[in-house]
């Protein structure tokens, strides 16, 4: 298969960027600011969602294959995309960064940090490859019942974009249960705070990987953010399963998993581990 086309619909550049336009980038971006993290709702189809799912067991479309279990990280895997990546990732990625830069930039300038994200992605990922990253960070995630993700933050590279996106791809309650997407606030001199989001199948949650602005009474300061999964647990349905060497449907049950995407705007240093 080719892999440029593996993933082929009717979401060319053009239609990823007006699809992304329709939203309320107002609203997403109070939420953002309220909480660290906003809904963007059905920003895949199902038929889409099931086309990049199956992507998954197909290596040759990706470049690192990670256990989340041999470095800590929690029990899971996920596979980072090679270039070229399918195209509606590509240009969900290219249509998503715009709206995300123009939050970055007000955050970094209420938190007094010097660096500005150009307007384009294209210019983006050119200051990447100029500081030598290079391999692109697009992943797919899967787990299955008992898995989770450890709280984190995603930093790598001088030029680590605050924000991503994750995607999930599977279906609550047919699926899987349990492996809601989790962020945590740690506030100076105070408890932390924990937001849980229930997502649903082809909802995207866009989310600060590190920290976010929040006004004081002597201004502005940073908060410090982590996010990760819970733990996921098996479906207590059966549901529909498609054998790939035959194409027919059979209702019976199969181990479930949770499959999820992660859009990063920028590509990791050359030399990284991953």
């Amino acid at each position: 298969m080719n892999f440029a086309s593996a993933v082929r619909t009717s979401s060319t550049a053009e239609g990823a960027e007006l699809r992304v336009s329709q939203y309320d980038w107002d609203r997403l971006s109070e939420e953002l600011d309220g909480f660290g993290c906003a809904v963007i709702k059905k920003l895949l189809s199902p038929e889409e969602c099931r086309q990049i799912a199956r992507l998954y067991p197909e290596e040759g479309h990706f470049r690192s294959h990670i256990h989340m279990a041999r470095h800590g990280f929690g029990k899971g895997e996920y596979r980072y995309f090679k270039c070229p990546l399918p195209d509606l990732i590509d240009g969900l990625r290219t249509a998503l960064y715009p709206h995300l830069a123009n939050i970055a930039n007000v955050w970094n300038e209420r938190m007094g940090i010097d660096q500005r994200y150009p307007e384009l992605h294209a210019e983006f990922l050119k200051q990447c490859r100029a500081q030598g990253q290079t391999r692109p960070t697009p992943l797919l995630l899967q787990y299955v019942p008992g898995d989770f993700n450890c709280l984190h933050q995603d930093i790598y590279g001088d030029l680590a974009f605050p924000l991503h996106v994750a995607i999930l791809l599977s279906e609550p309650g047919n699926d899987f249960t349990g492996g809601e997407f989790v962020l945590t606030e740690q506030r100076p001199r105070m408890q932390s705070r924990a937001e849980v989001v229930p997502l649903q199948q082809g909802d995207a949650v866009a989310f600060a990987v590190h920290n976010r602005p929040v006004k004081g009474t002597k201004g502005n300061y940073g908060v410090n953010l982590r996010h990760g999964v819970s733990r996921s647990r098996a479906s207590r349905l059966s549901h529909r399963h498609c054998r790939p060497e035959d194409g027919q449907d059979t209702n019976r049950s199969v181990p479930s998993s949770v499959r999820s995407c992660v859009l990063r705007p920028g590509p990791r240093p050359a030399g990284s581990r991953s």
